[in-house]
């Protein structure tokens, strides 16, 4: 029914209401929370033509590609322990294939065969899935991952190191340069007591262990 004293419909305007601007940022733009920033496998990767134990030269590399073969190399010849100290697990070097497979290969070998990872910061390797965490989770009993402690002085620097002979050193975080030596126990032992003494004061980080839970 009409009511002749109810107030006129209001008119509706046809022209465009201005809203007040919104502040936008995506996402997208932190790198380190999108898993696509993970590098493909792309060729299969082959390893450094050097033995350990024998080859004594220092070998220098400024490549990724170049980092990864001599990566290998040292994970598939290791045959009692493997040491990675490592910012965060360096998905550019460790996140391949062909480097879990030598990883699992090294870890069902023997029940003996060790893999230890500290890490200075695991949330990238957890939030992107790192293949060696997830190797972490089928192998738990022979391959440990823990955390640098916060308050333990560290280097900034990245390496890994194979039984009591093979070294990779990574000098600079961030950079592609290093150098490989498969025959240098006397470094190797540096280096080893140097991750050993940060192994015996490192820390289970909380997102880490929800990831291998």
């Amino acid at each position: 029914m009409h009511d002749d004293n109810a107030p006129p419909d209001p008119i509706e305007s046809l022209e465009p209401i201005e809203l007040p601007a919104i502040e936008f940022e995506s996402p997208g733009r932190f790198t380190v929370h999108n898993p696509a920033s993970l590098p493909s496998d792309g060729p299969r990767a082959e390893p450094a033509p050097f033995i350990l134990g024998t080859h004594q030269t220092l070998e220098r590399f400024s490549q990724p590609d170049e980092a990864r073969a001599h990566a290998l190399a040292l994970l598939q010849q290791a045959q009692h322990s493997l040491c990675i100290y490592s910012h965060d697990l360096e998905p550019w070097l460790y996140h391949h294939s062909s480097v879990q497979e030598a990883c699992t290969r090294f870890l069902l070998a023997s029940p003996r065969n060790q893999l230890r990872i500290l890490l200075r910061d695991a949330s990238r390797a957890v939030k992107e899935g790192h293949r060696l965490l997830s190797l972490s989770r089928r192998l738990p009993s022979n391959l440990h991952i823990r955390k640098l402690h916060p308050d333990y002085p560290s280097e900034e620097l990245a390496f890994l190191l194979a039984d009591d002979q093979g070294l990779l050193l990574l000098p600079e975080l961030g950079q592609f340069a290093g150098y490989a030596l498969y025959q240098d126990p006397a470094r190797t032992r540096l280096r080893r007591t140097q991750f050993d003494q940060a192994w015996d004061t490192s820390i289970t980080d909380a997102d880490l262990r929800s990831f291998l839970l």
